[in-house]
């Protein structure tokens, strides 16, 4: 062998001596995965979610829909851009809608809330919604919310539940019953409504500012989730895909799902269900992953004795409450439902 060994080329000895040691090196390890880095606040506004983009967009596979603009009924009076809290030098505004007609023990009153990610959005995408359903009898309430290029969570939830307290100290200006408070939401929002109400008695959802009626209480006594989802850590939800790019709940939460599982957790309304939560509907597209969380959310509400409905558009695209024909069914079923409750 040694022999042989002389009688080979210099260069062939050697690849033969590092054999050995070329085997145990193997491939290079692989490169960790770049950190997320989330954009500093405030970041540029985001227009990216309007009534009409969606309409463009839900066009294409549904070209027999509309736009709803029903007429403004005449027997309502409408209250446009009223600061309801200040947060240092960021004053928010909500609009708002009431019958004419003064009722002895006032009006129930309704909370709407935009979606548009946590990012985008704008409060009077429902204002065709509060108007049609002040004239059946509520006072209803739009009210915008820091969005996620403004503050991120829990930041939206604080000032919701600035907005009801808002709500129930201006009783007496909008003739409204603060026994009977509904929170009503589409996508984001719809997410946000389930999330207000269902963490009525949690001290951490509550920012009681001296500017933004500290004594006044931010409970509500239904729930109306227009398409928005209840759980971010749940098989159903399609929360938190970072793989293109930073996902719309990342931004929102401030931290993507491997990092902070339990604050996503937190953020689901599925993991505050009690005994004390109220009544809710559930009105749903066809898009599934819009309702993560819904039928775990509607057993543990039957568990506990609470009423709950739940209806479906067949077909119908993820802003269906914008447009016809869902706008006029989805009304319906509000009123129909907070009919049932506040009797």
């Amino acid at each position: 062998m040694s022999v042989f060994v002389r009688l080979l080329p210099y260069w062939v000895v050697a690849l033969l001596g590092a054999a050995p040691a070329l085997a145990q090196v193997g491939p290079p390890p692989a490169s960790p995965a770049p950190a997320l880095v989330l954009p500093p606040l405030p970041a540029p506004p985001d227009t990216s979610f309007t009534v009409y983009s969606a309409y463009t967009k839900a066009k294409k596979t549904n070209p027999a829909i509309s736009i709803a603009r029903p007429p403004v009924p005449t027997s309502i009076k409408v209250q446009l851009n009223q600061p309801y809290c200040t947060r240092g030098p960021r004053t928010l505004h909500a609009d708002v809608c009431y019958p004419t007609k003064k009722r002895r023990g006032g009006y129930p009153a309704v909370l709407f809330i935009h979606g548009g990610g946590w990012s985008s959005g704008d409060r009077r995408q429902h204002l065709p919604m509060a108007q049609q359903l002040a004239a059946r009898g509520y006072v209803t309430v739009l009210a915008e919310y820091r969005l996620s290029t403004e503050a991120r969570y829990p930041a939206a939830v604080l000032d919701l539940k600035a907005a009801l307290r808002w709500l129930r100290a201006s009783a007496a200006t909008y003739h409204l019953d603060t026994a009977r408070v509904a929170v009503w939401g589409f996508s984001a929002g719809g997410q946000l409504a389930a999330l207000v109400g269902t963490t009525s008695s949690d001290a951490t959802f509550e920012d009681r500012t001296a500017t933004c009626y500290p004594t006044h209480s931010s409970a509500v006594q239904a729930i109306v989730d227009v398409d928005g989802t209840l759980a971010f850590t749940h098989p159903e939800s399609g929360e938190g895909d970072d793989s293109k790019r930073l996902s719309a709940a990342t931004l929102w939460l401030g931290a993507p799902r491997s990092a902070q599982p339990a604050l996503w957790q937190q953020a689901g309304a599925l993991s505050h269900v009690s005994a004390r939560t109220p009544p809710t509907l559930f009105i749903n597209s066809s898009v599934a992953r819009m309702h993560a969380g819904r039928d775990d959310m509607t057993r543990q509400l039957a568990a506990y004795g609470i009423y709950t409905e739940t209806h479906t558009f067949a077909d119908a695209p993820h802003p269906f409450p914008l447009f016809n024909p869902w706008f006029q069914p989805t009304l319906d079923y509000t009123a129909a439902f907070l009919e049932k409750v506040f009797k």
